[in-house]
């Protein structure tokens, strides 16, 4: 029996947001993945990867999700990336439900416009804008494989994704609010 949810997607498609609101609204703990890697280095994310590199961002990742996948009633925020190694997803589908959070490209950009520096798959690039998709064609299988089901956040607000998201829990499977 699944006793999680974990949100997976791109970079700006509202995983802490509707992470919180979600934790919040079932009375849950809300683990946002990327502060426990932050926690666990000592550093930032993104003086992890200028410091260390991606690699050493990835293992840390794998550790956190190792860790939080243990837990029970959890929302569990997960990094962008996180889908890019099949470890992370196995241990996360035992106890949780992954819900794929998708918007478009332009959505996303004017989403991260404002944090564009904390965000390090995007503070070298010099057309934000491409890189976005460049960045979201590539993930998108990887993103898809992971998902029990997806949610575009594109147009609506927090307070009606949430409502989507629990009414399509109440019909899964496997799926437990009580842990």
């Amino acid at each position: 029996m699944k006793t999680n949810i974990a949100l997976v997607g791109f970079m700006g498609t509202g995983k802490t947001s509707m992470g919180q609101v979600l934790a919040k609204k079932l009375i849950w703990q809300f683990v946002e993945v990327d502060a426990l890697i932050e926690q666990m280095a000592g550093k930032s994310t993104p003086d992890i990867f200028a410091q260390d590199g991606e690699i050493a961002f990835r293992e840390l990742e794998i550790e956190a999700i190792k860790q939080v996948a243990r837990g029970k009633k959890q929302v569990i925020a997960c990094g962008g990336g996180v889908v890019l190694n099949t470890i992370n997803i196995a241990r996360l589908k035992k106890t949780s439900v992954l819900i794929l959070l998708t918007a478009s490209p332009e959505t996303v950009l004017k989403r991260t416009s404002a944090d564009r520096d904390s965000r390090p798959m995007l503070t070298a690039a010099s057309d934000p804008a491409t890189r976005i998709r460049e960045l979201l064609k590539y993930r998108r299988p990887y993103y898809e494989r992971a998902a029990d089901f997806t949610i575009n956040t594109s147009k609506h607000s927090l307070e009606q994704i949430t409502d989507q998201i629990i009414e399509k829990l109440r019909n899964y499977e496997g799926f437990n609010f009580q842990g």
